[in-house]
C-alpha cells in the first residue's frame, strides 16, 4: 500500500485484492445493482449492533443518545445519496483496515476460483460478501465521514475515492458518533434520486433489519412528491425470528439471509423454531446453496449470530454450532443468558450447551427431512457441503447414527462419480449372506474404480463403495458399522466373503495354498523386509498381484496421506497376494536365472495399481525392459 500525505490529507494505494474486487463488482454485478443499498444498511445495522453490545459495559458510548437509527437520504441537485447510522463509528485505523484492505482468510483461494464467466462470477463474488464496495456499482466517487462511540470531536474521520487504486484520507470534526457514506451517483442512476424509489428497495431488502431506517416523509400532491419536514420510518424494524412463522413470507426469510448469511444467493433451505424447557430461545438457522470460498479453514469466524433477549452479543458465536456444521448461518436469541455474556461464560454454560444439542439436532433433521423428500436438492447440498458433513462422524459421537444416514458415497453400482448411494442403499442392496459393508479408498475416483481389489467383487456382482476424498480415511476411523453391518475394506485383511463363496471355491482355494507355497515363501525370501507375508489371493480374476494391509495396520492409501501431510506414519509392511491363475504367476513357477526381477517387478506393479510411488523408479524401469529383452530372445 503506498502513501503520500499532504498537511492532513493522505493518499494510500489500494490492495491490489480491493482493486481487482471493484473492477469486477462494477461489471458482474450491475445487473443486480439494487443490492447496494442492501449492503449498505445492513453494515449501518452491524454498527449499530456493534455499539449496543460496547455499551453493555460501557453505557458512556451511547453518548446521551441510545436511541440507534439508520438514515437514507438524496440530493436530487448535488446527485448524491447517504446512508447515515449512530452505530460504533471507525476510527483511523479501522477506516484504512475495513475500507482499504481485504483482510478475508483465503482472499487469494477466491480470487483464483474466479473464471471471467460474468454470472458465475457474480455468484461467487455473492459468496464473498461485497459489502462496503458494492457502493461503486452506482457512484463514481464514495466519501465517508466517521467518529468512534467514546472519542472526541476532533477524532472524526474522512475517507474518499473515485475507485481507481487510491483513496484519500484526513482528520476531520465531527460532532455526532457514527459512520455516514455518501454516494455521488453515476450517471443514469437517476431513479436513485427519488423517494419512491428508495422506499421501494428499502423494503425489498431491508424490511427486516432491527433498527428504524428513517426518511423524509413525502406525500403525493399536484402530481409529485411533496417533502414534509417529519421523519417517517420505511422499514417493519422488527427482529424477524422473533414474528410467528405465519406471519413471515418465504421472500422475508430469503431476504433475512441475505442479511445475515452475507450472501448473494437465495438459501437452499432454513428452520425456524421457538424452543421451551430447560433452554429458552429462539432458532433461524439457514443451509446456504453454494459453499462459502473458505469452507476448509476451520479457525474461520463463522455463522451464527447471539442475541439475548433481541439485543445483540456477538457475530461469531463458535460454541452454538459444531465444527462440522460451520457452514449453517442464521440467529439464536437467548431468554435465559444474561446481557453481559462473554465468551469464557459461553464456554461453560448449561444453557449454551442445550442450546449448541439442540441447534445441531434441529439442523441433521432439517437435512435428513430434505434428502427424503427432496433428493434433488439435498444432492445439491452434499455436492457443496459433503465431505464437510463427514468429520461429523468422527466429532459427534452422540449424533453418529443420524450423520452416517445423510453420507453419501460413490460405488461400482454407478458410472460415474457421482456421490448418490446412502448406507440404507447399500444395505437394501446387499445379496443374500452378505454381512458386510465392502468399501475401497483411493487418491482418486478412477483409481477406486479400477483398484485390483474390486475384481472378485464386480465377478461376483457385490457392490463396493468408492472413496476418493481425503477425509474419508480418517472418517472410516470412527464409521464402523451402520445399523448393525460393519464397514470392511476390500484391501486390508484376510478377505472373508462368508456365505458368498461356496463349498467348492473355498475347496479350490485351500488346495492352490498348498500348491504355491514353495513360490509364496520363495518371494518372501527375495523380497525380504519389503512384505511381511505372500499368499495367494482370492481377491484377483485379472491382475498379477496385489498389495493388502494388515486388519490393524493403516491403510497404503492413508500412509500416504499422512506422509504428504508431514505426520509420523506407524511403520508397517504390506501383505503380497499373488493371483495363481494369472501367466505371469505361472511363469514365475519355473523361473531361476531372473526371479528376485520379477518377484520385483510384481511387487512394483502392485504398489503402482493402488496409487503408491516407486522408491528407485529407474531401476524398475531397467528391470522391465531387461525382461522385456530376455523374452524376445
Amino acid at each position: 500500500m503506498t502513501t503520500s500525505t499532504t498537511a492532513n490529507r493522505e493518499t494510500m494505494g489500494f490492495q491490489t485484492e480491493v482493486k481487482q474486487l471493484l473492477q469486477l463488482m462494477i461489471h458482474s454485478l450491475y445487473s443486480n445493482r439494487e443490492i447496494f443499498l442492501r449492503e449498505l444498511v445492513s453494515n449501518a445495522s452491524d454498527a449499530c449492533d456493534k455499539l449496543r453490545f460496547e455499551a453493555l459495559h460501557n453505557e458512556a458510548l451511547y453518548e446521551d443518545d441510545s436511541d440507534l437509527a439508520i438514515r437514507v437520504s438524496f440530493d436530487k441537485d448535488a446527485r448524491t445519496l447517504t446512508i447515515a447510522d449512530n452505530g460504533i463509528g471507525m476510527n483511523r485505523d479501522e477506516v484504512i483496515a475495513n475500507l482499504g484492505t481485504i483482510a478475508k482468510s483465503g482472499t487469494r483461494e477466491f480470487f483464483g476460483k474466479l473464471s471471467g464467466d460474468q454470472q458465475k462470477d457474480a455468484n461467487l463474488i455473492g459468496q464473498f460478501g461485497v459489502g462496503f464496495y458494492s457502493a461503486f456499482i452506482v457512484a463514481d466517487k464514495v466519501s465517508v465521514l466517521t467518529r468512534r462511540a467514546g472519542e472526541q470531536a476532533d477524532q472524526g474521520v474522512r475517507w474518499e475515492s473515485d475507485g481507481g487504486g487510491e483513496f484519500a484520507i484526513e482528520m476531520v470534526e465531527k460532532a455526532a458518533r457514527g459512520t455516514e457514506i455518501t454516494l455521488h451517483l453515476r450517471e443514469g442512476q437517476d431513479d436513485l434520486l427519488a423517494g419512491y424509489k428508495l422506499r421501494e428497495i428499502v423494503k425489498k431488502y431491508s424490511n427486516h433489519i432491527v433498527q428504524p431506517i428513517l426518511m423524509t416523509k413525502e406525500e403525493w400532491k399536484d402530481g409529485g412528491y411533496v417533502t414534509i419536514d417529519e421523519d417517517e420510518t420505511v422499514n417493519q424494524a422488527t427482529a424477524l425470528w422473533a414474528k410467528p412463522k405465519s406471519e413471515i413470507t418465504d421472500e422475508q426469510y430469503q431476504e433475512f439471509y441475505k442479511h445475515v448469511g452475507h450472501d448473494y444467493d437465495d438459501p437452499l433451505a432454513w428452520s425456524h423454531a421457538r424452543v421451551e424447557g430447560k433452554a429458552e430461545y429462539t432458532q433461524l438457522l439457514y443451509i446456504p446453496k453454494h459453499a462459502p470460498f473458505d469452507l476448509w479453514d476451520r479457525n474461520a469466524r463463522h455463522g451464527i449470530k447471539l442475541y439475548v433477549r433481541r439485543v445483540f452479543i456477538m457475530d461469531d458465536a463458535e460454541q452454538l454450532m459444531p465444527l462440522y456444521l460451520r457452514f449453517v448461518r442464521g440467529v439464536v436469541d437467548s431468554a435465559d443468558l444474561p446481557l453481559n455474556v462473554s465468551r469464557e461464560i459461553l464456554q461453560e454454560s448449561k444453557d449454551i450447551e442445550a442450546i449448541r444439542k439442540g441447534c445441531t439436532g434441529k439442523v441433521l433433521g432439517l437435512l435428513a427431512d430434505m434428502a427424503e423428500k427432496e433428493p434433488e436438492k439435498y444432492a445439491t447440498f452434499w455436492k457443496e457441503f459433503g465431505q464437510v458433513l463427514k468429520e461429523g462422524a468422527g466429532e459427534d459421537f452422540a449424533n453418529k447414527d443420524k450423520i452416517a444416514g445423510l453420507l453419501r458415497f460413490a460405488s461400482t453400482k454407478a458410472d460415474s462419480n457421482e456421490e448418490t448411494v446412502s448406507l440404507k442403499d447399500y444395505i437394501a442392496r446387499m445379496k443374500d449372506g452378505q454381512d458386510k459393508i465392502y468399501y475401497v479408498t483411493a487418491e482418486t475416483f478412477n483409481a477406486a474404480k479400477h483398484s485390483p481389489h474390486l475384481e472378485v467383487f464386480r465377478k461376483k456382482g457385490i457392490e463396493v463403495l468408492l472413496l476418493s476424498e481425503r477425509v474419508d480415511e480418517w472418517m472410516l476411523g470412527y464409521l464402523t458399522e451402520f445399523e448393525g453391518k460393519p464397514l470392511a475394506s476390500v484391501a486390508k485383511g484376510d478377505l472373508d466373503l462368508g456365505a458368498l463363496a461356496d463349498a467348492a471355491e473355498k475347496q479350490e482355494q485351500e488346495k492352490q495354498a498348498d500348491e504355491f507355497k514353495p513360490l509364496t515363501e520363495k518371494i518372501k525370501n527375495s523380497l525380504g523386509d519389503k512384505v511381511r507375508e505372500v499368499r495367494v489371493t482370492h481377491r484377483l480374476t485379472d491382475s498379477p498381484a496385489c498389495l493388502v494391509a494388515d486388519e490393524h495396520d493403516p491403510s497404503g492409501n492413508l500412509a500416504r496421506l499422512l506422509k504428504a501431510a508431514g505426520q509420523k506414519v506407524p511403520v508397517s509392511q504390506p501383505i503380497l497376494e499373488i493371483n495363481p491363475s494369472h501367466p505371469v504367476v505361472t511363469r514365475l513357477k519355473g523361473e531361476e536365472q531372473r526371479f528376485d526381477d520379477w518377484a520385483a517387478v510384481l511387487f512394483d506393479q502392485a504398489l503402482l495399481a493402488e496409487g503408491g510411488q516407486l522408491d528407485d523408479p529407474a531401476t524398475f524401469v531397467k528391470r522391465i525392459n531387461q525382461l522385456m529383452l530376455d523374452m524376445g530372445s
